[in-house]
């Protein structure tokens, strides 16, 4: 999708997606000690907010100027600071070695505009430094619900493991997402974690 359309989806419900932390964050940052984090593709910022509320010092990052407002109103109504940056992911690269975490969850796009993406995400994360990705399935089409219905944007853990090269990989997994009045969502999560 362009910014275009993301702006308009952002413009018509606010909060397109809720403002409660993704499941899969929640579970896999737990006994990680707050630091520097990273959220890439953050839309309307219902992560970057959690974490900040977790004590982590947030960046989130998106190219919808719709959702980055819509994410400054969530920070402000919760009182949280987050650093808000409209950009192209495409485009943009974050600081190398600078995060504890990076958190990169559903960004859907083609391998070959997904794959430089991932590796400046992993090249911005610190010593010990933490990656979580977590995206549809190339499964989720013929198994799960909801999602992109194009399979060129879909992926499976182990694409995903594949871009991240130089980290040590912790999980690479197909996980199931329950979602409400339908069966569940196929997902694909990666842990990975710099040495």
């Amino acid at each position: 999708m362009e910014r275009e359309d993301w702006n308009r989806r952002h413009g018509e419900s606010g909060q397109l997606f809720g403002v409660d932390p993704n499941r899969f964050l929640v579970a896999e940052v737990d006994g990680l000690a707050p630091g520097r984090a990273l959220d890439l593709a953050c839309g309307a910022g219902r992560n970057a907010v959690w974490l900040a509320e977790q004590g982590w010092q947030v960046t989130g990052v998106d190219f919808s100027d719709v959702a980055i407002d819509n994410a400054r109103r969530v920070a402000g109504d919760r009182g949280v600071a987050v650093e808000w940056l409209v950009a192209d992911l495409g485009e943009w690269e974050p600081a190398a070695h600078a995060f504890d975490l990076v958190v990169v969850l559903y960004l859907h796009l083609p391998a070959e505009e997904r794959g430089p993406i991932m590796r400046r995400a992993a090249a911005a994360l610190a010593g010990g430094g933490t990656i979580l990705v977590v995206g549809h399935h190339s499964a989720n089409i013929a198994e799960g619900t909801g999602g992109p219905q194009d399979a060129r944007v879909l992926f499976t853990a182990e694409d995903i493991a594949a871009d991240l090269e130089g980290l040590d990989v912790e999980k690479a997994e197909r996980v199931l997402r329950p979602v409400e009045g339908e069966r569940d969502a196929v997902d694909a999560l990666v842990r990975a974690r710099r040495p």
